[in-house]
């Protein structure tokens, strides 16, 4: 079983042209309201992976916080984790996404930044009986320190997907074990440049030395690469036609995190995430866009057929 810490949001998406510049108006073509938030996202994908998830979060005493717990469910995440808190509407995220599938993102997280070091606390037998933890950066830094305190206490394996970018204490980063920024959360993390693969190396370099056990650095169209004390290696990215990248780093974490609490190797979790990455960004939305194991093993027809469209 895998646990996730992590937040729930309304995705309000906007597609549209091209994405505005600063002062500008652009008018968008189509708008859906589609669940999302990275916690549950990669909850979601997990579940889809056919693995069994626990998601631990918050939601609002609202309309979108229902609809966020029912779709959940209804894909297979067990819930019980879930609080509804009164004093904040469940958080939304409102997306604008090009023909390309670039997006540009702002969150409002209203009822995550309630999830406290007590419900954390309170649901600690989820995580304490968790083969895995994965979390990511859209609660408090105290529930994620407290999360990744529990789970190392129990001798469990933890996944930090450090989005969005924000600086961590040396508890956090001891207590990782298998950190997953792409590359300018890497930057603001190592404090080191990462406009070159080499440059990516070397901050992967300093987060071991800063205690995080291991490295998969996120890429986009350039793959990912893997890093830890003894070793580098590159992966090269699968080639298909993008149409919306917003929920890409959340399939792949939850896909690394479904095969490594099956006790795959870190090559071939690699290599699994980066099936299920390439699929999900061929359809729109974020749990929406996100695959089935089964389609996940027809991967190499389903590549093929992309590259003859």
């Amino acid at each position: 079983m895998i646990a996730v810490v992590g937040s729930l949001n309304m995705d309000l998406v906007i597609n549209a042209d091209r994405i505005p510049r600063s002062g500008e108006t652009v008018m968008g073509k189509s708008f859906k309201q589609i669940p999302g938030g990275k916690g549950a996202n990669q909850a979601d994908a997990i579940a889809k992976l056919g693995c069994e998830v626990h998601m631990i979060g918050c939601v609002g005493q609202d309309a979108m916080g229902r609809i966020l717990k029912d779709s959940l469910k209804r894909d297979g995440v067990n819930i019980e984790g879930v609080l509804e808190k009164t004093d904040a509407s469940t958080g939304v995220a409102s997306i604008i996404v090009d023909p390309k599938g670039n997006n540009v993102i702002t969150v409002a997280p209203g009822a995550n930044y309630r999830l406290t070091v007590e419900d954390i606390d309170n649901f600690s037998p989820i995580i304490t009986t968790a083969d895995l933890l994965l979390l990511q950066l859209e609660t408090t830094l105290e529930t994620v320190r407290e999360s990744l305190r529990i789970a190392k206490s129990a001798g469990k394996m933890t996944i930090l997907n450090p989005a969005p970018a924000a600086k961590l204490d040396k508890e956090i980063l001891m207590n990782t074990d298998v950190l997953t920024p792409n590359e300018t959360e890497l930057e603001l993390l190592s404090e080191y440049p990462t406009d070159t693969l080499e440059g990516i190396e070397i901050a992967g370099k300093k987060m071991v030395d800063k205690g995080v056990k291991e490295v998969v650095v996120t890429l986009g169209h350039k793959g990912c690469m893997y890093i830890n004390r003894e070793e580098t290696k590159h992966y090269p990215a699968y080639k298909v036609r993008a149409i919306d990248t917003t929920a890409a780093g959340d399939s792949f974490n939850a896909a690394l995190a479904a095969s490594l609490s099956k006790d795959q190797t870190m090559d071939a979790a690699i290599a699994f995430a980066m099936k299920v990455g390439a699929m999900t960004v061929t359809k729109e939305g974020a749990q929406t866009s996100l695959p089935l194991l089964r389609e996940v093993d027809q991967f190499e027809d389903w590549f093929n057929g992309q590259n003859t469209m």
